[in-house]
């Protein structure tokens, strides 16, 4: 596979079940070597999509292509050249680390040699050696999600598909999973991930694509993304949540733009652009209003905003 090519192509795939649209023109294009960020609501089709990316599932119209290979017309070629990791661990709990991962290698043709020896290489690629011996059932939920990451690149595999992989774990099992994730890039693996979790796809992905209603509405980097809504974002935070309404007022006149409030953070928050100025300028008004304000921050900002931004005007428009 050609690394500075596209390692993962989908064409205006279309995909039904019954009355309910999972898919809806779908397209993307992943170079390869790089990690794709694909975020979206429940329900916007992403799992829809990598089943189908992964021969799981058969479009109803539309083409995708991995490796230079269709996912409908040459599905085993397709195959040999993937790993997904699911939702939910796909490890076996009674057996040890070392023996899931000779057992995955035995059931993808390798021999028992063969297997053994890429066994210990991916435990000790992940930081699993000294729990290899251990049944999984004693893994931590960090352990457990690198071990199923491990046992899904026994044949490497140059493109690997990540669905919500850190659903369920707590923050030093999302940690564990990143760092994984990013060793893998740094080596050339092409990683395309979905995840809800907006930090997630900021941390990790080079490029982004958000899904809704079956079909892509907006994609870049994640600083492509974010100067869509603005350029730096000035937020107060008042001391009393009556002072909310008047607060709003000033930071509008100041900044010339509508604030949006946050009522259970007593903050409000607007776009600015001469960031320093606004600050300034907010502080000196707040003060002239007798509003009691407990911090007054310039900040970046987040995908989350980014998120709600783009879903809440593709609902509405």
């Amino acid at each position: 596979m050609n690394r500075t090519g596209p390692a993962v192509v989908a064409e205006d795939l279309r995909k039904r079940y019954g009355d309910t649209v999972a898919l809806d023109g779908f397209d993307l294009t992943v170079p390869a070597g790089t990690v794709h960020g694909l975020l979206g609501p429940n329900g916007a089709g992403k799992t829809t999509a990598v089943r189908i990316l992964t021969t799981l599932t058969r479009p109803d119209s539309g083409t995708a292509r991995i490796a230079g290979y269709d996912v409908r017309r040459q599905a085993m070629e397709v195959r040999y050249r993937i790993g997904l990791v699911g939702q939910h661990a796909a490890v076996d709990e009674i057996l040890t680390g070392r023996q899931n991962l000779v057992l995955f290698g035995r059931l993808q043709h390798l021999g028992a040699a063969t297997a053994e020896r890429r066994a210990e290489e991916l435990l000790a690629t992940f930081r699993l050696t000294e729990a290899a011996g251990r049944p999984v059932k004693e893994y931590s939920g960090g352990m457990r999600r690198r071990l199923d990451l491990a046992a899904s690149l026994i044949l490497a595999p140059p493109v690997l598909f990540l669905d919500e992989p850190t659903t369920g774990l707590d923050p030093r099992g999302r940690n564990e999973m990143w760092d994984a994730v990013r060793e893998l890039a740094d080596a050339g693996t092409t990683v395309l991930l979905t995840t809800q979790y907006l930090d997630e796809a900021d941390q990790l992905a080079e490029h982004i694509s958000v899904l809704d209603g079956g079909r892509v509405i907006a994609d870049g980097t994640p600083d492509e993304l974010k100067r869509r809504i603005g350029a730096d974002r000035l937020d107060v935070v008042v001391h009393d949540t009556a002072d909310l309404p008047a607060a709003a007022e000033v930071v509008r006149a100041v900044a010339g733009a509508d604030a949006e409030t946050e009522p259970d953070r007593r903050r409000v928050s607007v776009p600015v652009r001469d960031r320093m100025a606004a600050l300034t300028e907010l502080v000196r008004a707040l003060d002239d209003a007798g509003i009691a304000a407990e911090d007054v921050a310039l900040r970046r900002p987040t995908l989350d905003e980014v998120f709600l931004h783009l879903t809440k005007k593709e609902v509405h428009s």
